[in-house]
C-alpha cells in the first residue's frame, strides 16, 4: 500500500480496482470535488477483506497526504451531497444510497484515525477547509464551514428520513459517523475550557432550533421503537478487519447476512438478539449532545495570581461561562403527544418544542433499566423535564420504573416485600457498600436524603428493612467512635511530643464531622418513622428494642440527645408494656411482636417532641459536565462497538496495554 498503484486494466478483477481506488484516495494526488474519481470510488462495491494492520497502514498514508489533498473534507462534502440526493429519491434502494453508505463508512474510518492521532489539541490536522484553488466551493458550502455543512446534512437526514428497511443501514452508519465526529471530547480533560476545540460538536450546537428539535425527537423515537436490522432485505457485507467500521457494498445474496457487521452483534444465541444497535447508538448520540457544554470565556479579573494551581483551577471553573445547549433545552421542552400543558394553561415554552409519546417512552425506559444509559436518560428527563416528571408521578404503575425486576438481590430471600421496604433495603445496602468501598460523600448524602424523604410515609416496613435501618446506625456509630478515638489519640500524641500534627488531626476532624452529620440524619429518619408512622410500623419498634444498646453511648451527645429522647420515649413505653405482660415460658420473636402490635393501637405519642420533617430537594452539583461527559463516553466505549485508541484518551483514566503490539510488516 506504499504508493498509488497504476490504473488497472479493463479486465482487472474487482478487488484490484478497489485497491487502486483506495490507493488513489489515500495517495499524494489531490482530486477536485468535481472529479469523476469520487463517483468511481463511492459507486464501487468496496468488497475488501483487509486485516487491521492494512487498514491502519492506509490511514497512516492518508494522514500524511491529507494536508495537501484535503480528501477528508472532500469526501465529507460528497457524503452530504449523497444524503441530500438520497432524501429526494423515493422508492427502494438506489445507487445514491450505496454511495452515501460508502461515503459514511470511509469518512468514519479515516476521521477516527486522524482524531486519535492528532498531535495538537485544536484538530487543525483534520484540514477540513478546501484549498483556495478549489473551484467555487462557495457554491456548495455557502457561508458555512465544512464541519457545519456536514453536521447540518447528517442531522437533517437522520431527523427527516424514515428508518425503512433499505435506509436502516445508512442511518446506522451515520450514527456511527456522528459518534466518531464527536469523539474529540475523549482527547480533552473533563473540565471544558475556552480553548477546547470540537469542530463537529460545536457545529451541531449552532443548528436551527427547528432542526435540533427534530433530531432530539428522532433519536428518542429510535430508542423507543428499537428498529432491528431487516434480515429479509438485501444486505451489505463487511470489508475491513479488526475493530474498524466496515466499508460496505450492496449484495443480493442471503448468505451475506452471515458476515454482517459482524452478525453476532445483531443476533446471538445468548439472548442479545433483543438488542438494537440503532437504538443504542441513537441513545448514546443523544446523551453526548445533551450533556455537552461549550465554555465561552473565563472572567479572570477576580483571580488572585498568587494562589496555588489547585485553587486557581477552582476559581477558573467558577468564573466560566457556558453557552446554552439547544439539545438539552429541546429535551427539557419535550411534551406528551397526548397532552400539552400549553394548550390548557397558555404557557409559552422557549426553545424547540418536541412532541413525544410519553407512554411509550415510559414503558421503554422501564424495560431497559438494566442498561445504565437508559438510567441516565431517565435521570435527564425527570431532572430536566417537569412535564415528564409530572407524567411519571401520576402513573399508577410507577413500579415499572422503580421495580423492573430484582433477581440480582441474592443476599437474602425476601418474601412478600413491599416496594417501600425494598427501596429502604437497597438504599441502605448502597450506603454500606459505599462506606466500605467507594467512600463517596455525595452518594452517601443522596441515599440518606432519599430515606429521610420517605421516612414519614413509611407503611408496614418489613422486618429485614427495619433491622437494616438500625444496623446502619450501628455501623456509622462504630465508624464515628473510631474516628473520635483516633482524633483524641493524635491530639494527645502531638501534645506529648510537642509536634504540630495539624493537617492529620484536621483531616480526621473533618471526617468525624461528616459522620456526625450522617448519624444525625439516620436518627432523624428513625425519629420521623416513630413520630409520624409508628402504629403502621411495629417491625421498626421491634428492631430498635432488639438493638437498643447501640443508642446508649450517644444518649448525652449534644448533637443527638434531643433525637434520642424520642427514641427512648418509645423504648420506655414498650419496655414497660413488656414488663407488665405475664408470659408463660420464654419470649419468642412472635410473642414480642404480638405485644408490640397490640400496644401500637394504644400509642398516642405522648411525650414525643415534634421536629420539622426533613425534606431534601435534589440539586446537581456545580459543573455537572465534569461527571456526565466522561460517564457518557465510558458507557459508549463499554457498551457499543465503538472503540478508541487508549493512549489518546484524556477524558478519564484508562488502563493502558502492558506493551504496545507492533503491527506486522506488509510485504509489497
Amino acid at each position: 500500500m506504499g504508493g498509488v498503484p497504476s490504473t488497472p486494466r479493463n479486465n482487472a478483477q474487482p478487488q484490484d480496482t478497489v485497491e487502486y481506488l483506495i490507493g488513489v484516495f489515500v495517495g499524494e494526488k489531490s482530486y477536485p470535488l468535481s472529479s469523476d474519481f469520487w463517483d468511481e470510488l463511492l459507486e464501487l462495491s468496496l468488497a475488501l477483506q483487509w486485516p487491521h494492520h492494512r487498514v491502519n497502514e492506509a490511514c497512516e498514508i492518508f494522514a500524511r497526504n491529507n494536508y495537501h489533498t484535503r480528501h477528508l473534507a472532500k469526501i465529507l462534502i460528497h457524503l452530504v451531497r449523497c444524503l441530500q440526493e438520497s432524501m429526494s429519491t423515493s422508492g427502494g434502494p438506489s445507487m445514491v444510497h450505496v454511495k452515501a453508505v460508502n461515503a459514511a463508512c470511509l469518512s468514519s474510518i479515516f476521521l477516527k484515525y486522524l482524531i486519535e492521532n492528532c498531535k495538537g489539541d485544536n484538530f487543525e490536522e483534520l484540514y477540513l477547509s478546501l484549498d483556495e484553488g478549489e473551484a467555487a466551493p462557495e457554491k456548495i458550502l455557502g457561508d458555512q464551514n465544512t464541519a457545519n455543512f456536514v453536521m447540518r446534512g447528517v442531522l437533517s437526514f437522520i431527523a427527516m428520513s424514515d428508518v425503512s428497511s433499505h435506509m436502516y443501514l445508512l442511518h446506522h452508519e451515520l450514527l456511527n459517523f456522528m459518534l466518531i465526529a464527536m469523539s474529540t471530547q475523549l482527547c480533552y480533560a473533563p473540565s471544558p475550557g475556552p480553548e477546547d476545540v470540537h469542530p463537529f460538536l460545536d457545529a451541531a450546537m449552532i443548528q436551527e432550533t427547528s432542526l435540533v428539535g427534530l433530531v432530539v425527537r428522532k433519536l428518542l423515537l429510535n430508542y423507543i421503537t428499537r428498529p432491528h436490522f431487516p434480515l429479509h432485505s438485501g444486505s451489505y457485507s463487511t470489508v475491513s478487519g479488526g475493530s474498524q467500521l466496515g466499508v460496505l457494498h450492496k449484495v443480493g445474496s442471503a448468505a451475506a447476512n452471515l458476515v454482517l457487521f459482524p452478525f453476532s452483534y445483531f443476533v446471538s444465541s445468548s439472548g442479545e438478539g433483543s438488542r438494537s444497535p440503532l437504538a443504542e447508538n441513537s441513545l448514546f448520540g443523544l446523551l453526548i449532545l445533551i450533556h455537552y457544554r461549550k465554555c465561552n470565556v473565563v472572567d479572570e479579573s477576580f483571580l488572585d495570581k498568587s494562589e496555588d494551581d489547585a485553587t486557581m483551577d477552582y476559581l477558573l471553573k467558577d468564573g466560566s461561562n457556558f453557552s446554552e445547549n439547544p439539545y438539552c433545552k429541546a429535551l427539557e421542552n419535550a411534551r406528551d403527544i397526548e397532552f400539552d400543558r400549553m394548550d390548557i394553561e397558555g404557557n409559552a415554552h422557549s426553545g424547540p418544542l418536541v412532541r413525544l409519546p410519553f407512554a411509550s417512552l415510559f414503558d421503554t425506559l422501564g424495560m431497559h433499566l438494566a442498561d445504565e444509559s437508559s438510567v441516565l436518560l431517565l435521570y435527564s428527563l425527570v431532572h430536566g423535564n417537569s412535564d415528564f416528571l409530572e407524567y411519571v408521578l401520576v402513573r399508577t404503575d410507577l413500579d415499572t420504573l422503580i421495580l423492573p425486576s430484582v433477581p440480582w438481590y441474592q443476599e437474602r430471600l425476601l418474601h412478600n416485600t413491599s416496594l417501600g421496604s425494598l427501596m429502604v433495603i437497597i438504599l441502605i445496602r448502597t450506603v454500606k457498600y459505599n462506606l466500605s468501598k467507594m467512600r463517596d460523600v455525595y452518594l452517601h448524602t443522596n441515599c440518606l436524603a432519599t430515606l429521610a424523604n420517605m421516612a414519614p410515609h413509611v407503611h408496614r416496613l418489613s422486618a429485614y428493612a427495619s433491622q437494616r435501618l438500625v444496623s446502619l446506625f450501628d455501623m456509622l456509630s462504630r465508624k464515628y467512635t473510631k474516628l473520635a478515638e483516633l482524633r483524641n489519640d493524635d491530639m494527645l500524641m502531638n501534645k506529648a511530643n510537642s509536634v504540630d500534627g495539624g493537617n492529620v488531626t484536621e483531616d480526621v476532624s473533618t471526617e468525624l464531622h461528616i459522620y456526625t452529620d450522617f448519624l444525625r440524619i439516620v436518627l432523624e429518619i428513625i425519629n420521623a418513622i416513630l413520630t409520624y408512622a409508628l402504629p403502621r410500623n411495629p417491625e421498626v419498634v421491634y428492631a430498635i428494642m432488639h438493638r437498643q444498646e447501640v443508642f446508649q453511648p450517644f444518649k448525652n451527645h449534644p448533637r443527638f440527645n434531643e433525637l434520642l429522647e424520642n427514641i427512648y420515649t418509645v423504648l420506655d413505653f414498650f419496655n414497660s408494656r413488656m414488663d407488665a405482660q405475664r408470659m408463660d415460658g420464654e419470649w419468642s420473636v412472635e410473642k414480642v411482636l404480638q405485644v408490640i402490635i397490640i400496644n401500637c393501637r394504644s400509642w398516642r405519642g405522648e411525650g414525643m417532641k415534634m421536629f420539622n420533617q426533613l425534606r431534601f430537594t435534589y440539586e446537581q452539583e456545580n459543573h455537572p459536565e465534569e461527571f456526565f461527559i466522561p460517564y457518557v463516553w465510558q458507557l459508549n466505549l463499554s457498551r457499543s462497538c465503538f472503540s478508541f485508541k487508549p493512549s489518546a484518551i484524556n477524558l478519564f483514566p484508562v488502563d493502558m496495554p502492558v506493551e504496545e503490539q507492533k503491527a506486522p510488516t506488509v510485504e509489497e
